[in-house]
């Protein structure tokens, strides 16, 4: 019988098939990181068997010669290991790597030795597989590196199973989050055409069509059919790995269950344990094609194998397997202990006792790490037998499942566990501890938008801790309250309770708490100097590592001065603040940052990019309710400016996270935005009814800019023109008429959109003209067509050209070129071939398909191709058009 290799789609000369283009790819990048040294994140997917290892593996086996390989392999684990694929490529490597990942390092430190390592020798090729059985930790390593790879000789390969990411999935979020890096390509393997699995088929006189029929071309299903024998074809791809494992001896048979239980390779001395003389059979499991040597001992070829022969084993001997995979594991060799196999595995042996002692150990193994999801999912393993527990030891373990939770976003998750930790406080009667339980339930309830609860548990918590000696859980108490206080806009009670948090804090010489008050001490008093405090406390938390309070403070310093409209400040600090966060995987502050520079962004005039960075972040499904908020308004000033379709939907979306709040810095923003949607519409009752209920609260909080802003639209709407006293300089101009000084002001505060309205309320042609050119410059098509309307009621006839308003087949805003070059994605062509086609650069293209994945809000060229055959999006559409 002619030989086959498992999953690849080769034939018997070993070529694989249909597969020339992507190894191009893999060729064609690695020698453009060979040429210029900068490295290159290839993200291939594809369904489950349909070769994405042996491409991988085939194309590292023709350039072995030529580069350094790092291989490493994700866990199929029901709770993997965190760094589990880092742990392989470091004990190959040694060194620095070596030292970093077994000390238990954080991602961002690994990635820094992962990047000296990687840098050693030109150029490297570093493969991940499997990444969506990745643990949070990998992940947030895989981000990382690929934040940098531009810097690194190396060829960074990570390959997953598209199938099996829901919207949830960790990695599709981070795939979401690199979407328009000009450093990250995608490849996804299409299964074996008709003729291909002919060709396979031949040597074996089987009916090539049937064969097609039942496997859908994929090749794992089409050779697992062909190695089960020729005299018939098994209707599932069980039977044919079941037919296939009937042909060894019944000690072959044993050996094979052996490795199935144990995820996702066997080394040669577990082996031993479990097989006992058995383990002599491995040269026939090898020879059978169902198992391959790894690097530390010995694997099934491809996991579906692996997981048709597992289901197999009936329950009795799957419980025994198990606990006698455990026993050795809990004695290994070496000194170290695989606390999150071990966890697994009693939970597969159904040994509780077990599960109580590798469980929580496992989740704090995982925290350290920061592989926080990893963290919370052992801590709900051995919370599954929570009532074998202790009440305190229980409460403590609900405690650290609730912050694992609330660092990954799983918010509702983590205000189940903290409630049920109260519970258990309340039960034994540890009032200090329930105070701190309180505490903490009211931060987690204040990111997802319940606002009012949090506030009434951040009360509690204070009185609750008052009637007891003060120390450290009380300053937290204030401190948590001061920041609640801030977040409702309620400066004066928010530096008074900062106050009280800071004066204990300093007493107890706890520096995290004292900057924690002194940065929202800061925040509340920016406009009077706190610019100052602000960054003084910045520093201070850099130099005592106090990562989390780095990533509050930049966000809080950020924020408050793109609201106070200094962009320079705002500017100074955001890049550093980015690079901070995302190297110390503060992934939720690095959100918000990504939110306010869009914002920036959009009031600088620069709107392409702002909506960059709102689909960014919109792309997260995360339940942290203000980035969300503040990405929501800029797309739909975006559009609404524009004059695109699509504006209510995202400013309606924001208002309804904003409102249940009831925070002013929530709803103010949204407020002032749906106005301006409604005046460029000319809805006088919109404009109303967006600023009738929040006005007044914004002049009682004496916010100038909103104040203004607020008013203003009111003003434009004709529903009056009475100027608050805390407006900002440039809105009290405006009101007085005074559009000449207005516009300067507008001008050397960065803002074109708001200059060019002031000059707008001109009624002079010259000032009007130059509003009006402003506009088109800007895309501004609403508001242009109202200063034309005004220089039309002046006696001018004569107005410029003006671009097409776009299209309803083009509602994303995409320039002509940007058109041109969509119209070219469906036809997998390279970006090299589209630069030919059109006499660009092949950079410039890479800068027009970020933009186009970006504006259409898809993840790749294929769903940006599908996109705009299903909207209808022509070539011609961004086109000039004819005279006004």
């Amino acid at each position: 019988m002619p030989s086959v290799a498992l999953g690849t789609g080769a034939g018997a000369s070993g070529v694989l098939l249909e597969r020339t283009a992507e190894l191009s790819v893999l060729a064609d990048c690695l020698e453009a990181i060979e040429r210029s040294s900068c490295g290159h994140v290839l993200l291939i997917s594809g369904e489950a068997g349909v070769g994405k290892t042996t491409l991988v593996r085939r194309f590292c086996d023709e350039r072995g010669q030529s580069a350094r390989i790092l291989w490493g392999a994700c866990e199929p684990l029901f709770t993997p290991s965190p760094l589990g694929p880092l742990l392989d490529v470091a004990e190959g490597s040694g060194g620095e790597l070596k030292a970093v990942v077994q000390r238990g390092a954080m991602p961002y430190e690994v990635v820094t030795a992962l990047g000296h390592e990687l840098s050693a020798r030109a150029p490297t090729v570093f493969v991940l597989e499997d990444v969506h059985w990745a643990d949070e930790a990998t992940l947030d390593v895989l981000r990382l590196l690929a934040r940098r790879a531009e810097t690194l000789p190396a060829l960074i390969v990570a390959s997953y199973r598209d199938e099996e990411l829901d919207r949830g999935h960790p990695l599709r979020i981070m795939l979401g989050e690199l979407a328009t890096s000009r450093t990250v390509g995608r490849m996804r393997l299409a299964r074996l055409s008709l003729g291909a699995v002919a060709q396979l088929a031949e040597p074996y006189g089987v009916d090539a069509g049937e064969l097609y029929r039942k496997t859908a071309g994929n090749p794992f299903f089409v050779i697992e059919a062909l190695a089960a024998g020729a005299e018939g074809i098994p209707d599932t791809v069980r039977d044919a790995v079941l037919a296939r494992a009937a042909r060894l001896s019944p000690a072959g048979a044993t050996l094979l269950e052996a490795v199935a239980v144990v995820p996702p390779q066997a080394e040669l001395w577990l082996l031993e344990a479990l097989a006992g003389d058995a383990a002599d059979r491995l040269d026939e499991c090898l020879t059978s094609g169902m198992l391959v040597f790894e690097s530390a001992g010995v694997a099934f070829r491809h996991e579906l194998a692996r997981l048709a022969i597992e289901e197999s084993v009936p329950p009795h001997r799957k419980v025994g397997l198990h606990r006698r995979v455990l026993a050795a594991l809990a004695d290994p060799p070496g000194d170290a202990l695989d606390l999150a196999r071990l966890a697994h595995h009693a939970e597969a042996a159904g040994d509780v006792d077990a599960v109580l002692r590798f469980a929580p150990a496992a989740a704090a193994r995982a925290a350290s790490l920061g592989a926080y999801r990893e963290a919370a999912a052992q801590c709900a393993r051995a919370l599954r037998f929570g009532d074998r527990l202790p009440v305190g030891v229980r409460a403590e373990l609900l405690e650290r499942r609730s912050y694992a939770c609330y660092l990954t976003d799983q918010h509702e998750a983590a205000v189940s566990a903290v409630e049920g930790a109260l519970e258990c406080r309340r039960q034994i009667g540890q009032r200090l501890e329930e105070g701190d339980s309180l505490r903490w339930l009211s931060q987690v309830l204040w990111c997802p938008g319940r606002a009012m609860e949090a506030e009434q548990a951040a009360r509690e918590a204070v009185t609750l801790l008052e009637a007891l000696p003060p120390g450290r859980e009380l300053a937290m108490a204030y401190a948590n309250l001061a920041q609640t206080c801030l977040a409702a806009a309620r400066a004066e009670e928010a530096v008074r309770w900062a106050g009280q948090a800071r004066e204990l804090a300093e007493r107890l010489d706890d520096t995290e708490i004292a900057v924690h008050a002194r940065v929202t001490i800061g925040t509340c008093e920016f406009a009077a100097g706190g610019k100052e405090k602000l960054e003084q406390s910045l520093e201070l938390a850099r130099r005592a590592g106090l990562a989390e309070q780095v990533g509050r403070a930049y966000l809080l310093l950020v924020g408050t001065a793109v609201g106070a409209r200094r962009h320079g400040l705002a500017t100074r600090h955001l890049q550093t603040g980015l690079d901070y966060c995302s190297d110390h995987g503060l992934e939720r502050d690095r959100r918000y940052l990504l939110a306010y520079r869009a914002r920036l962004k959009l009031d600088q005039g620069r709107w392409g990019e702002a909506s960059e960075d709102a689909a960014t972040v919109l792309r997260v499904p995360r339940t942290a309710v203000t980035p969300r908020i503040v990405a929501l308004v800029v797309l739909g000033l975006v559009r609404a400016r524009r004059g695109d379709p699509g504006q209510w939907a995202a400013l309606e979306e924001a208002w309804a996270l904003a409102e249940p709040t009831r925070e002013l810095p929530q709803l103010a923003p949204v407020a002032a935005a749906r106005a301006e949607a409604a005046w460029l519409e000319g809805d006088r009752d919109a404009v109303a009814e967006a600023t009738e209920g929040v006005l007044p609260l914004v002049l009682e909080a004496k916010w100038g800019w909103l104040a203004g802003e607020l008013a203003d639209w009111r003003r434009r709407a004709g529903l009056g023109r009475e100027v608050p006293a805390v407006a900002a300089k440039p809105y009290a101009l405006q009101f007085a008429g005074e559009w000449a000084r207005a516009a300067e002001r507008w001008r050397e505060t960065g803002c074109p959109y708001e200059a060019a309205l002031a000059l707008a309320d001109a009624d002079r042609e010259e000032p009007l003209r130059r509003a009006l050119e402003e506009l088109e410059r800007l895309g501004a098509r609403p508001a242009a067509d109202a200063a034309a309307r005004r220089l039309r009621e002046l006696g001018v006839r004569r107005l410029p050209r003006r671009p097409r308003r776009a299209t309803a087949a083009n509602p994303a805003g995409l320039t002509a070129r940007e058109l041109e070059v969509l119209s070219l994605l469906g036809g997998d062509l390279r970006n090299a071939d589209i630069a030919a086609r059109l006499h660009i650069s092949e950079k410039t293209v890479d800068h027009h398909v970020s933009a186009i994945l970006a504006k259409l809000g898809v993840r790749s060229r294929r769903e940006a191709a599908r996109a705009a055959a299903e909207r209808q999006i022509r070539r011609g559409d961004g086109e000039p058009a004819q005279r006004r």
